[in-house]
């Protein structure tokens, strides 16, 4: 990972949900407005700060070479899973698991309207830049180009009204912003997004409307497969009622697609963006 800690300060008052738990590694509930590890400007707040007051010895035990246990990351404003090794087995299988695309991650995204095709899978290359804010400042950004790397998210529409669209992507690859650039992209931009959505219709949204709902990974030390879920957030389900969705975790219907659910290498071949 770019720019890892290399201490980390406990801080109990940074508050998390468990969502599994056991000796070898830990899927935890990021809230929205919290950094997932310490860099500049959050030294002390963050998702790891918060994690170190309760599992100190592991994951100092892990220490700056196995990033303090955490395996991968998620934006400032995304809220959702996390997962995180507490041993140095586990860490090596996840970090495998994740590099070699093993792991799903499954996103629900309140967006402005839907897109043309209700379900698919976006192909597009991602470059990773950084664009200069003013005379001090900077923020890293993604724009599709040709240069960019490859990134691939297979998506599908789960509800959509006249006025807004629910969408559940699933990023393949793991670029910058990768469901954020790639659903505008298609015309169906996630509400809250400053960077890549119209500022003007926003209906309300508390904060950018992406959340980390599911991962399914196996357990880097049985091999069990683990299918973890989590609830539509809390601070989002006003925005639903206003743009007049559904909410996808009360839905016994709504079974999921198999499409979104395959392999990299199942995905069907027409793609937007080829």
């Amino acid at each position: 990972m770019n720019n890892r800690p290399t201490q980390v300060e406990p801080n109990e008052r940074v508050t998390y949900a468990v969502h599994h738990a056991d000796e070898h590694m830990l899927v935890v509930e990021k809230p929205t407005r919290v950094v997932t590890q310490p860099g500049v400007g959050h030294q002390h707040d963050t998702l790891l700060n918060g994690l170190m007051a309760r599992y100190p010895k592991q994951l100092t035990n892990l220490g700056v070479n196995r990033d303090f246990g955490l395996v991968h990351r998620l934006d400032r404003e995304t809220s959702g899973l996390v997962v995180i090794a507490l041993t140095p087995n586990a860490y090596d299988g996840l970090r495998e698991q994740f590099e070699n695309r093993g792991v799903r991650k499954f996103y629900w995204a309140v967006c402005h309207k839907a897109p043309r095709d209700l379900e698919g899978v976006i192909r597009k290359p991602i470059l990773d830049e950084i664009q200069r804010t003013s005379r001090y400042t900077s923020v890293r950004i993604a724009k599709i180009s040709s240069a960019g790397k490859p990134a691939l998210t297979a998506y599908r529409v789960i509800d959509h009204s006249g006025i807004g669209a629910l969408i559940e992507a699933r990023p393949v690859t793991g670029r910058l912003h990768q469901i954020r650039l790639h659903l505008s992209m298609i015309g169906s931009a996630v509400l809250g997004d400053s960077l890549y959505g119209p500022k003007k219709i926003q209906f309300g949204a508390p904060r950018l409307a992406l959340h980390a709902h599911r991962i399914v990974l196996n357990h880097p030390i049985s091999g069990e497969e683990l299918d973890i879920r989590t609830r539509f957030p809390r601070d989002l389900r006003t925005l639903l009622k206003k743009l007049d969705l559904k909410r996808p975790d009360l839905d016994e219907q709504d079974g999921g697609s198999a499409a979104i659910d395959q392999r990299p290498d199942e995905l069907p071949g027409d793609a937007v963006g080829e």
